[in-house]
């Protein structure tokens, strides 16, 4: 069923084509349809969310040393019912009470907690996680990504195979780490300065022999070319990928955390800060990276029991946000992490594990095809289903497309690789799902079909498909 619903060569009644004639295209099938449910699913959320107000409530306050800081109000269970499943607060006469019981009265810190943490270095990239950075950073598409990716593989030789769903590298990699990171500083002048900060001896987790199966994770060679001659695309790209690996050698991002709890005339306000110690691996990350976008905040030096004034309470009114449309970014996110969508307890449960819809070297394909077929359209960075495509979503049986039974497949797939599960067990169950599919499409309403529009006129004369199917035979 869904292998037919992304087809190009046989053509309904409608002029709609419910065939194919490009068997790889066939078997995207079963990702592209679950993939297309997913925007279509989120656009329909954006379009009923109903906005509704929340509220929050903040107690500014001062120690005896006249420090001032402000901390949040914590409901407690008594007000669960007045809260959303998120555990907003909703109802305004409650949020104004607590603001009038708090104000001009004393509070008392009931306990405090101060940790060092430390963030190690992400690992170097895959091919999903470079794309999603990609997009984020500098808006290219999935298939952008690859492209550039392939250039600098292939053309220009400068970086490792980047089709590869790995993250870690080989032991024997570590002894040529000196060479790779002359060559990035050779190409790179933008990290130059974090050059002294590196220590080429610092083995961090990436190197890891039990984790690389076919391929191992994408970093630099040590090829050295005429960086400028690039184009600005594939300068991006590099400089991604080798400020991923830079930070293999470089320290921990270390800071402080603190979280405070007060009690107020009987509720509960909390105040968390952080204090960063130790920049590390961060250094090499540019203000406005997603790596780099934590902010410092500080507390008064506090202790259990100090005494402290509210001097007063203020009420916040928010609105709720429906989700965001997808872009490139988000979608493979959802792709990889595909257990978020997958409604069936026990096969979430399986599939945190593993690497979700598609693999790093057709989940770009997979996108771009969805455009090519007019199923999605892009509006800036936001990704949306077209007319086209929402009717053919809500022509299918809810089951084929949504994740769950194409995850299961997957899974399937993957086990019967490893010799976990026979490839009769897997057809016998595929067969009657199937035939449970079928006879769906049979019984089914077919005026949303018919209604769609029929695609632009192909130039040449149309195969008859009767004619075609003897011929075939």
């Amino acid at each position: 069923m869904q292998v037919s619903c992304f087809s190009e060569e046989r053509i309904g009644s409608n002029g709609w084509v419910i065939d194919t004639k490009e068997p790889y295209l066939a078997k995207k099938g079963k990702v592209q349809t679950p993939v297309l449910g997913l925007v279509v699913r989120r656009d329909m959320a954006i379009e009923e969310f109903v906005s509704k107000p929340f509220y929050e409530v903040l107690a500014h306050l001062h120690t005896h040393k006249n420090e001032a800081f402000t901390a949040k109000w914590k409901p407690s269970e008594a007000c669960q019912k007045w809260q959303d499943e998120e555990g907003r607060v909703l109802s305004k006469p409650l949020a104004e009470n607590v603001v009038g019981r708090i104000t001009g009265q004393p509070g008392k810190v009931i306990s405090i907690e101060k940790k060092p943490k430390k963030n190690p270095p992400p690992l170097p990239y895959n091919l999903s996680a470079l794309q999603i950075d990609a997009n984020k950073r500098f808006s290219m598409s999935a298939q952008q990504v690859l492209d550039t990716c392939q250039a600098l593989y292939e053309k220009h030789k400068l970086i490792t195979y980047p089709r590869s769903d790995c993250r870690y590298l080989p032991e024997e990699h570590f002894r040529e780490a000196d060479a790779v990171v002359s060559a990035i500083m050779g190409h790179c002048n933008a990290f130059s300065d974090a050059q002294n900060a590196l220590d080429l001896q610092k083995h961090s987790k990436a190197w890891n022999d039990k984790k690389v199966e076919a391929h191992h994770a994408i970093i630099p060679t040590q090829k050295r070319t005429n960086f400028s001659s690039l184009a600005k695309n594939e300068q991006q790209i590099y400089e991604l990928i080798a400020r991923q690996y830079l930070i293999q050698f470089m320290d921990d991002h270390r800071y402080n955390e603190t979280n405070l709890v007060v009690d107020i005339a009987g509720g509960i306000f909390t105040a968390r800060a952080k204090q960063i110690t130790e920049q590390g691996w961060k250094q090499l990350f540019p203000s406005n990276s997603k790596n780099s976008d934590e902010t410092e905040s500080l507390l008064p030096d506090l202790k259990e029991g100090d005494q402290l004034i509210c001097e007063k309470g203020e009420l916040l009114e928010k609105m709720t946000q429906p989700p965001k449309h997808f872009t490139d970014a988000t979608l493979l996110a959802a792709m990889t992490g595909i257990s978020r969508y997958v409604e069936d307890p026990d096969v979430k449960k399986v599939l945190k594990e593993t690497d979700g819809l598609g693999t790093e070297a057709t989940r770009a394909g997979i996108i771009e095809l969805l455009f090519k077929r007019k199923f999605l359209s892009r509006k800036g960075k936001a990704i949306h289903s077209t007319e086209t495509g929402r009717a053919l979503i809500n022509s299918l049986p809810g089951s084929s497309s949504k994740p769950d039974m194409t995850a299961q497949w997957e899974q399937s797939l993957d086990k019967i690789s490893h010799k976990e599960q026979s490839y009769q067990m897997f057809m016998g169950e595929l067969s009657q799902t199937l035939k449970q599919l079928v006879d769906y499409a049979v019984t089914m309403n077919t005026d949303t079909l018919k209604n769609l529009p029929a695609p632009p006129a192909k130039k040449g004369k149309r195969r008859n498909y009767k004619t075609r199917k003897k011929s075939n035979a």
